[in-house]
């Protein structure tokens, strides 16, 4: 299933363990629902890491990059709430980019993720793009189990600005520049061992790609959507 809209918040991070009962409690309860209340904001998804990577990764879709840019979710993101700011004190590593979705096809949303964080030297993004396209996106969609595959693009001024929430959380985002996402339905053996083998540094770097590449794993654990969100 390609993602809900054009523009996409995706976020990495991992918890104290102190704080996970908070974190658990706040991000369902408080957080995502008031994310997907804001306008232009669609569906917000987490997911918990399977194995590698940061443990947890939160993906919020919305209708354009502009949304994540504007006046509503600036000012939400600079006007933490106390529940907020007692739960973000607990994150670590953390990695946030403010993107464009280069491109999203798939026929089902799955409840299996694979993440790729990677770089792309400026002059070789719009190849790079159009050999994903051509070659390693509709390669992973033939393949069996496959819901989706999606490109995204970080806005790196927009996701270099310091907020309230980042300054709550007392360090510096790291800014992922491209980020693979691979959906599957299946199980997450397989799941596991496709991702590791098809979303490897050596076909990146050849169609163009630039490390350190991060490869995640993860498993769905909850979906809020603008529906939910306004049916209460």
């Amino acid at each position: 299933m390609s993602l809900a809209g054009e523009g996409a918040v995706a976020i990495w991070h991992d918890i104290a363990p102190e704080g996970r009962e908070v974190f658990y409690a706040w991000h369902g309860q408080e957080h995502m629902p008031e994310r997907v209340g804001i306008p232009g904001f669609l569906r917000g998804r987490r997911y918990a890491a399977i194995e590698g990577g940061l443990e947890f990764f939160n993906l919020y879709e919305a209708l354009s990059v502009e949304v994540l840019k504007g006046q509503d979710y600036t000012a939400r993101v600079n006007a933490p709430t106390p529940w907020t700011l007692a739960a973000v004190k607990h994150f670590r590593s953390v990695a946030r980019s403010i993107c464009r979705v280069a491109h999203s096809a798939g026929p089902a949303q799955g409840g299996l993720i694979a993440t790729l964080r990677y770089d792309v030297p400026e002059a070789q993004a719009a190849e790079h793009k159009s050999a994903l396209l051509r070659q390693l996106v509709p390669d992973l969609l033939a393949r069996p189990g496959v819901a989706g595959v999606h490109v995204l693009t970080a806005d790196a001024e927009a996701s270099g600005v310091a907020t309230a929430e980042q300054k709550a959380r007392g360090v510096a985002n790291a800014v992922p520049r491209w980020v693979l996402l691979l959906e599957g339905w299946g199980d997450e053996a397989e799941f596991v061992s496709l991702a590791k083998a098809e979303l490897t540094a050596e076909k990146l770097t050849a169609l163009g790609g630039e490390g350190p590449f991060n490869l995640g794993l993860y498993r769905h654990q909850i979906t809020r959507t603008k529906t939910a969100w306004s049916a209460g």
